[in-house]
């Protein structure tokens, strides 16, 4: 996946860049193009002697702007199916017959009102159409997405490129996002390109250093193994990024290291941090310290360089039965199948232990633990200690798994 910003398809070497895109194409390399319009939606705002306003980083579209996003929007995606259309003689492109398609996959939402701010016409990601996506890189289309999303209702929203790249990648769940960007990657306090940095190194750097390493970021926490920051100012960066060892920008991979364990009691303190805002808003029983201590080896935690950031727990109660519970994972890092991880290990060793069906308690995830392979129960069908603590005030639904 290429996210393009505007002022990459504004420079003169775009159209070398274009041409790296159609021999990628020629190879069976499956694309989403993903391009930006801020620079020529700011020139339009210009020509037109209007002003726009921004808040937190993200234009306020009122309905005047709407038009000349849309103006830009439609002015850039024809000039890049027309550089992607070239085919003549003695050209790079001599032959090619690339077809390159899009639509509207992107559902999105009104930002909405922020500190008072109505956003207007500016929106963000819903719903990507992977289904459809899937379909057209199928029949070996490069598909184009442009900074636009569409509602049930019929209305269009004005997108950050950031956001589209993000969500379409994650859905999608793409090898790389590649970015572009006027820098060649990411440069040390000795000015020099580092090659390669882990997530971790990445996530503790000023935003301000790359325009596409926040995207690359969040994208790797959403499970995307890596990410790609290149300059739109070299000639044939994309291909010696992908096709040579020392490639030409900065690659950010999500190394592994998050190791699943079982809790120690130094873990009490980091699980209680991690549990205590679902404590707060009654989707998780309270567990006070001492309880945590007494039950921790119980727990498994996932850690990320010292941080517990997702944990779960696995209570016996017979023989042959056992309680998920207390799945949770730190916001900051949800959407990554952590807590998925998190079930698979506690199944292989309840099933170590002979255990034979686990069962749950929840009040907020029953579809999650339905997509787990969970299925409804009844009360009578706990164990007989479980049903005598069952607080009905609660009303929690219950699940059972034969495992």
């Amino acid at each position: 996946m290429l996210m393009l910003p505007g002022e990459a398809l504004a420079h003169d070497n775009f159209s070398n860049i274009v041409h790296d895109i159609a021999l990628l194409n020629s190879l069976g390399v499956r694309l989403v193009l993903i391009h930006g319009s801020r620079p020529q939606i700011e020139q339009r705002v210009k020509d037109s002697k209007r002003s726009s306003a921004f808040h937190k980083g993200l234009r306020i579209t009122d309905a005047d702007t709407l038009e000349l996003v849309k103006d830009a929007a439609g002015s850039l995606r024809a000039t890049i199916e027309a550089l992607l259309s070239m085919g003549l003689p003695n050209s790079p492109m001599h032959g090619a017959q690339i077809r390159v398609c899009g639509g509207n996959v992107v559902t999105a939402k009104p930002m909405g009102i922020d500190e008072g701010v109505d956003y207007q016409h500016t929106g963000q990601v819903r719903k990507i159409d992977v289904d459809a996506i899937e379909q057209l890189l199928d029949q070996d289309n490069i598909v184009l997405l442009s900074p636009l999303g569409y509602s049930p209702t019929g209305e269009v929203f004005n997108l950050s490129l950031e956001d589209i790249a993000v969500h379409t990648a994650t859905a999608l769940k793409a090898d790389k996002l590649i970015t572009f960007g006027e820098a060649a990657g990411i440069y040390n306090d000795e000015n020099k390109l580092q090659r390669e940095l882990s997530l971790l190194e990445a996530e503790k750097l000023p935003a301000q250093n790359h325009p596409g390493l926040q995207a690359v970021i969040n994208t790797c926490n959403q499970g995307v193994s890596r990410g790609h920051l290149i300059s739109y100012q070299q000639d044939g960066a994309l291909l010696q990024e992908l096709y040579t060892r020392d490639g030409a920008g900065t690659l950010v991979s999500h190394h592994h290291y998050e190791q699943i364990r079982t809790a120690t009691i130094d873990d009490v303190g980091g699980i209680i941090e991690l549990i205590e805002m679902l404590e707060a808003d009654g989707t998780l029983v309270k567990r006070s310290r001492e309880l945590l201590e007494t039950e921790i080896s119980y727990f498994t935690v996932i850690e990320r360089d010292g941080m517990v950031i997702a944990c779960a727990a696995l209570y016996p109660y017979s023989k042959q039965m056992a309680e998920v519970a207390c799945v949770v994972t730190h916001p900051q890092y949800r959407g990554g199948q952590r807590a998925a991880r998190l079930l698979q290990f506690i199944e292989r060793a309840a099933r170590q232990d002979k255990i034979e069906q686990l069962f749950v308690l929840t009040t907020r995830t029953s579809h999650w633990f339905l997509e787990q392979g969970f299925s409804d129960e009844q009360i009578d069908k706990l164990p007989q200690k479980k049903q005598l603590l069952y607080n009905f005030q609660r009303n929690s639904k219950i699940f059972s798994k034969r495992i």
